[in-house]
């Protein structure tokens, strides 16, 4: 069991101690204390918005174009497939390359993908094709970049008791840009058009590839192959599918971003046809969704330790379900804003959780392979969510199509408590080498813990 751990030495510093004088709830940005970190969150909050102007813009300009259902599920599914395809190698490659080196290229590269789009569609000369092609681009990318993201965290914060709450305050960057960007978007649609978004998207990168530049970091310990790249990656899926904690975490995982994560590519349609509005419309359910995410990640950086997160994962995919189901129901403004908040939350506590208690498990030889799969798991199953819900929103309508697949999450949700047991009897030992769970539990403690 201990080889599949960090040892307790590199997860708890000595000196970690919460500043004094900032109040009792200083623990919730205490991640920011990290120089890197904190210019990592300043660059990315302002990236961040232009990525979710790109995709709302996106999804709009195709419903624009096409008014198909299909094509929004064809135009999600180009830009995910190559994520899927490519991450378990990235993830090997990323092992012995240096981390901020590849994340300054791939942001680079994305930000010359958003001004491509911005002039053809400036140019009024984009089709669908284009889109088609570009989205798959930006996919090729992130392959790259989302795992790269992921395992650079633990070098931007060098105290790892802090690396929870980096991924908490993570999240509700992402969500604050979530309520901003598609609020702004759907102003500068009406206004201006889909281009200037594409545009804006664009110039935002710069802003994280300068956070990059101004950091100061030691470089990690690039491992040179002994091994082929084909032995890795057999390391690497041997790791994941017979450790049962991150094996059960990573099928439910992809189960609701399969058939839950794609609802988001049916938002015109519900904006257009069952509520009867426009590009402002589509920017408040995305805004609403946001909320409710940014609500669920403010409540995990307010927590001091990583227990209790699975039972957290559990409720999540339940309040995703639901919240989908209840969302195709509602055929009334109000009721959906109400029943997006459900969903956001629901979704983004789950992906939060996840990567939280994966990274605290995951050990450091294999962190770029297993966050590779990881993302897999979040962008990659996506693509065909995206296809499988354009294709049912084709014949059954888009309200039935996010019923059906809520109603699958809501499963996932029933079989993740059925393995809840035996995933917390292998997480015991660890999380006590590692010092977040005390050595010897009584029945009271241990309930507590779950």
């Amino acid at each position: 069991m201990k080889g599949n751990t960090l040892p307790a030495s590199t997860l708890r510093s000595p000196t970690h101690q919460e500043p004094m004088g900032l109040g009792r709830f200083s623990h919730a940005w205490r991640a920011l204390r990290h120089r890197n970190f904190k210019l990592f969150v300043t660059g990315q909050s302002i990236s961040l918005i232009g990525t979710w102007m790109t995709r709302i813009a996106t999804s709009w300009l195709v419903y624009r174009l096409t008014g198909s259902a299909l094509l929004l599920g064809v135009v999600g599914f180009s830009g995910q497939i190559l994520t899927f395809v490519l991450a378990p190698f990235a993830g090997v490659l990323i092992e012995r390359m240096d981390r901020r080196k590849l994340l300054v290229w791939t942001q680079a590269l994305a930000a010359a993908q958003s001004l491509l789009m911005a002039g053809l569609t400036l140019a009024r000369i984009i089709t669908i094709r284009e889109i088609i092609f570009l989205s798959a681009l930006q996919g090729l990318i992130n392959a790259f970049d989302m795992p790269g993201r992921q395992s650079f965290l633990v070098q931007m914060v060098e105290d790892k008791q802090d690396l929870g709450n980096a991924i908490a305050i993570n999240s509700s960057m992402v969500n604050l840009a979530r309520l901003v960007g598609p609020a702004l978007a759907g102003l500068v649609i009406a206004w201006v058009g889909e281009g200037y978004c594409f545009l804006i998207d664009g110039i935002s990168y710069f802003a994280v590839i300068a956070s990059l530049l101004m950091m100061v970091v030691t470089p990690a310990e690039i491992r040179r192959a002994t091994t082929t790249m084909v032995e890795q990656l057999r390391e690497g899926w041997s790791y994941v599918t017979t450790f049962r904690p991150i094996r059960t975490i990573l099928l439910l995982f992809s189960l609701t971003s399969l058939m839950g994560f794609p609802f988001m590519v049916l938002l015109p349609i519900f904006a257009g046809k069952i509520l009867h509005g426009g590009p402002h419309t589509l920017g408040f359910l995305t805004g609403a969704s946001g909320i409710g995410a940014l609500v669920s990640a403010i409540s995990l950086a307010l927590r001091k330790s990583v227990r209790g997160l699975t039972t957290m994962i559990q409720i999540s995919a339940l309040m995703f379900g639901a919240g989908l189901i209840l969302f195709g129901l509602s055929h009334t403004l109000w009721l959906s804003l109400l029943f997006m908040l459900i969903t956001g939350f629901g979704m983004m506590q789950g992906l939060a959780a996840s990567n939280t208690v994966i990274q605290t498990l995951v050990p450091e030889d294999k962190r770029s392979r297993v966050m590779s799969y990881y993302t897999m798991a979040f962008v990659g199953m996506a693509p065909f969510g995206s296809l499988l819900a354009g294709f049912m929103a084709h014949h059954i309508g888009a309200p039935h199509t996010v019923m059906v697949t809520g109603g699958f999450c809501v499963l996932g949700a029933i079989w993740f408590t059925t393995q809840l047991a035996s995933v917390r009897d292998v997480m015991r030992p660890i999380y006590q080498e590692m010092g977040i769970i005390p050595g010897e539990l009584d029945l009271e403690d241990r309930a507590a813990t779950q």
